[in-house]
């Protein structure tokens, strides 16, 4: 399997057909307990950069990645193949596509998804400096900064707003994401029994 995307049903017919493939969750810890597909193991993209040689090294198996709709997944990706490790894949939609068919899902306490997050905080930066203009006109530039911002970020595919709020208490998990765990499984490509949706 070369660098590619695989739409769901792929990804259902390898997890069901083959114990080697393991599908590796990039986003957040804290949006991984709130929403995670069966067997998946959690490796945030922030974890990748630090742990790139160890993953490239040990991988055994098919790697299939996930986010909430993609877009970290293929930088992931990227990332890997930059450092030599070829044949992983990008599970197309990421969970936002996998929960719209109704695929089995392992639940536990809800948050907003990441994106969800920029959007709601960028919109209203934007929202109350317009606002804010109509008194005080130079308010309109934090308008154009943050619009500056997004489209740098859709440029470069990064966020920095994104990065800066997976730090508030909000979004951290109840119990720390296991690194050392998650390693472990993509060195041996091995599965143990997946949880129960």
């Amino acid at each position: 399997m070369s660098n590619r995307s695989i739409d769901i049903a792929t990804v259902r017919s390898l997890v069901d057909s083959d114990p080697d493939t393991l599908l590796v969750d990039v986003r957040t810890p804290a949006e991984y307990e709130s929403s995670h597909i069966p067997g998946s193991v959690n490796l945030p993209l922030g974890q990748v950069d630090r742990h790139l040689e160890r993953i490239v090294s040990d991988a055994g198996g098919r790697l299939v990645l996930v986010c909430q709709s993609g877009n970290r997944a293929t930088q992931c990706q990227s990332r890997l193949a930059s450092a030599g490790l070829e044949g992983t894949a990008v599970m197309t939609g990421g969970m936002n596509a996998w929960e719209s068919v109704g695929a089995p899902v392992v639940r536990g306490r809800e948050r907003w998804a990441l994106e969800r997050q920029v959007r709601l905080v960028a919109g209203s930066i934007v929202l109350v400096s317009v606002l804010a203009s109509l008194l005080w006109s130079p308010a309109v530039w934090i308008a154009a900064f943050i619009g500056a911002g997004l489209t740098f970020a859709a440029v470069t595919n990064t966020c920095a707003m994104g990065m800066m709020l997976t730090k508030l208490p909000y979004n951290q998990p109840r119990n720390a994401v296991d690194v050392e765990a998650s390693l472990a499984r993509i060195g041996t490509g091995g599965r143990p029994s997946r949880d129960r949706p």
